[in-house]
Formats: structure tokens, C-alpha cells, sequence
């Protein structure tokens, strides 16, 4: 039999429980999908050495860093981090994504100048990459600095101090906004978007670069473009000579190789074009833009300057004619023959993936507006796959005509996916004869 004081016991025992299992024990792994502020007004460290805290996002490894509510801590409430030497501040959960971070700083006491840097994590924290730039920190004001992440899965950060030895500095209300994607405005991809490409760092084989001159799906891991799509009209074209200003794209996320313009050197590739520069003569800043190293592929010199060329300069002649082209390009396969002879898988140190076929695929219209309703099933579509081997030089660029649906079977994307698929599985199905 129990006595009442063996069932108060027992009560306060399953109390106890009960507690301890909603305590948080271990370092919180759910993600964050709201706008989020850490202000460090929870939870206390008082001690440099690093150890875990639980404050109000969740858990925080504090490595040579504290809580401090000292007058000469910088903050905006009662508590701020406090930072030394090479100290970090880091998530033990994840953000369900991550737009922008912004971080208020400023040095501690009377400290001279520190760095630090923000860290990011998409895979639960087995790696990092630097995100922006560093920031240097110098006033006993807060200030706050602002971080472009743009990743629409899970996010782990990690604030690092660089620089300034034991200068300390104060970290307070680091936000971060979730990710949203913007609307597909881009008149490169009127037609559709072939392979859904993203502004998602969690995306690096399927990457959007979405410049005002074109729009590129970018493989982190092949070192150039999946594919670039573009519009073309009288608009777009001037007398702006060629800028031959090649150089890296600085706009990668943070951490991706930046393909430089000499990385090509010595190959016997040519840094091919997939928007070519005559196809933006408008303004120098629309020339310069195709010389990005993101807008090339080691391509053939026997291709690039023969049937290719022609093919560009025919697509032109169109445009002249009365008509607006929407134009999609890319490279498939791996391995090809350039002026060195034999097949190359990659260039540039293993950064760059050498393509076995280059391809185009376009849709010609009269010019006009509204132009995906004006799409009909007499439509003209034009098509090729190339191989990118030498030999070709003098090949008429129409002998590799083939049909939209064959360049789609070859790589997986869906050309044109904006337009009815009624249209589409007319003018996807026949081989250009103009």
C-alpha cells in the first residue's frame, strides 16, 4: 500500500522527469525558419575557455569567447559576446536557411582594432567557407555589418576573429534573415529556366547567375556553365568594340574556385564564348560582361573559330532580318581534342571540365511583345550538337543541325518550358532545313 508521502514522492519524482527531459541536454538541431536575432541576454559564460551555452536560439560553442555584462562592454542591453586572439562563436543548430546575417560590433574598453570574419556551414558543420569580407572593427559604437548568405537549406554559422592578438571585441544581435528567392524577371529566361537552376549555395551543380546581359545555370565542380541562356535583338547590339577584358567572376559564393583568365593557358582550348561578345555591343559594360570566366568553356579552336563562328554570325543576320532570338547554350559530355592533340578531360589544374559536345539551341521570332504567347507551332527553332574535337574548321555549321528534343535527350534540360507543351512537342520535334 502506498502512504501519501510515497505518492508525493513519486510525484515529485515524475516532476523531476519531466523536467529534465524538456531541459535542453544536447546541442539543438532543429532548424530555424523565421527571422532570427541572437542578443545574448540568456544564458551565462564568464570564462574564456570554450564550452557550450544555451541561449535563446539555441546552443552556442563559445571558443576563448564569454558573455560579458561589464560597463565596458559594448552592447545593447544588459549582455553582449565577448571575443579574444582567435576566438569563435559558433551555432550548434541550423537555420533552416539564410538570406542576409547582420552582426553588431565594436572594440571592448578601450582595445585597439581586431578582424573577424563570418563562416558558414551547409552540411551540419563538417566544413565552412567564408562568407564576404573581412571586418575590421575600430569604434566603441556599435556597428553592424551585413552578410549576403543566400542559401535556402540548413545554415550553420561561425563568427571567427582574425586579427588584433588579445584586443577583444563585442558581438551583439546577430540576425539572421531567412532565404527567399526572387521572381524569375529575367528576360533570358522568357522562354523557361532549362534545368531550374537556383541562387542557392546547396545548388553549386546547378547554380543561377542572373547578370543583366544573360543568365547562366553554373557547375561549381566543372569550373563553368551547365548551360547560359540569352535574349538577342536589334536592342542589344551598337558599335562597341570587343573589351577582351577575360577575368574571374567575383560574384561565386563564397569558397568556389574563380576560374582566372589565364587558366586556359597552354591547353589548346580556346576560352570559348557561349554569349558572344558581338552579341552585346551595346555598351562597353554589356561587352565586358561576356569576357566573365563564367561565360566560357575550353572549346576547340577548329570549332569555336569555324562553324561555330559562322553560326553566331548567321543568328546575327536574323536579327538584322526583323527578329528577336531567344538562344540557349552549353557543353555536354566529357573530353575533348584541342590544338595539343588527344583528349583532355580538364584544364586549369582539374578546375575546368573539357566538354565532348557543344550545343545551341534557339527559338526565332519576329520581333514584338508578349513573346511566349506569340510561340505558335510554325515557330522556327534552330538546333546543333558539335563535337568539340579540331578537324572542323572548315565544316558548314548546318550539317549538325539536329532537332531540340535530340539537344534535350543529350542533356537532361527542358528547353523552351514556358511555352505550351502542345507547341512545344511540334516545334521540339523537327530539324531546322532554312
Amino acid at each position: 500500500m502506498r502512504t501519501p508521502f510515497r505518492r508525493a514522492a513519486l510525484v515529485c519524482a515524475a516532476a523531476l522527469v519531466l523536467a529534465a527531459l524538456l531541459l535542453p541536454l544536447a546541442p539543438a538541431t532543429s532548424a530555424r525558419r523565421q527571422s532570427s536575432t541572437e542578443d545574448f541576454e540568456s544564458g551565462t559564460k564568464t570564462a574564456y575557455a570554450a564550452a557550450a551555452v544555451f541561449l535563446s536560439t539555441g546552443w552556442w560553442y563559445l571558443d576563448d569567447a564569454l558573455i560579458g555584462n561589464l560597463s565596458t562592454d559594448r552592447k545593447t542591453g544588459a549582455q553582449s559576446a565577448r571575443i579574444r586572439n582567435v576566438g569563435q562563436l559558433n551555432t550548434q543548430f541550423d537555420y533552416a536557411s539564410a538570406g542576409t546575417v547582420t552582426v553588431q560590433h565594436a572594440v571592448f574598453g578601450t582595445d585597439g582594432s581586431s578582424t573577424w570574419e563570418l563562416w558558414v556551414s551547409t552540411n551540419g558543420g563538417s566544413t565552412y567557407s567564408k562568407v564576404g569580407s573581412t571586418v575590421t572593427t575600430s569604434s566603441t559604437t556599435l556597428a553592424t555589418a551585413s552578410f549576403t548568405v543566400n542559401s535556402a537549406g540548413a545554415v550553420r554559422l561561425s563568427i571567427r576573429k582574425t586579427g588584433g592578438g588579445a584586443n577583444r571585441i563585442n558581438i551583439d544581435n546577430v540576425t539572421v534573415n531567412p532565404y527567399s528567392a526572387p521572381p524569375p524577371t529575367s528576360v533570358h529566361l522568357t522562354m523557361g529556366n532549362p534545368s531550374n537552376a537556383v541562387v542557392d549555395v546547396n545548388q553549386p551543380a546547378n547554380y543561377l547567375l542572373d547578370k543583366p546581359q544573360y543568365a547562366v545555370s553554373y557547375n561549381r565542380d566543372k569550373g563553368r556553365p551547365n548551360w547560359v541562356s540569352w535574349h538577342l535583338a536589334s536592342s542589344w547590339l551598337g558599335s562597341t568594340p570587343r573589351q577582351d577584358d577575360f577575368r574571374n567572376d567575383t560574384t561565386l559564393p563564397a569558397g568556389w574556385y574563380q576560374v582566372q583568365a589565364t587558366d586556359y593557358s597552354g591547353s589548346g582550348f580556346d576560352r570559348g564564348h557561349h554569349c558572344p561578345s558581338a552579341d552585346r555591343t551595346l555598351t562597353v559594360a554589356d561587352n565586358s560582361s561576356t569576357f566573365l570566366m563564367t561565360n566560357m568553356m575550353p572549346q576547340s579552336p577548329d570549332n569555336n573559330q569555324g562553324p561555330w563562328a559562322n553560326m553566331e554570325n548567321y543568328l546575327r543576320t536574323l536579327v538584322s532580318s526583323g527578329n528577336e532570338l531567344y538562344i540557349v547554350m552549353g557543353g555536354s559530355g566529357s573530353g575533348g581534342t584541342g590544338s595539343n592533340g588527344g583528349t583532355t578531360l580538364t584544364v586549369a589544374n582539374g578546375h575546368v571540365a573539357v566538354p565532348a559536345q557543344v550545343w545551341k539551341v534557339v527559338i526565332v521570332l519576329p520581333s514584338g511583345t508578349n513573346d511566349v504567347s506569340r510561340v505558335t507551332t510554325s515557330t522556327r527553332t534552330i538546333a546543333v550538337i558539335m563535337p568539340n574535337t579540331q578537324g572542323i574548321r572548315t565544316a558548314d555549321w548546318k550539317t549538325y543541325r539536329v532537332s531540340v528534343d535530340q539537344v534535350e535527350s543529350l542533356t537532361g534540360y527542358d528547353f523552351f518550358s514556358n511555352v505550351p507543351t502542345s507547341i512545344q512537342s511540334v516545334i521540339e520535334s523537327t530539324v531546322d532545313n532554312q
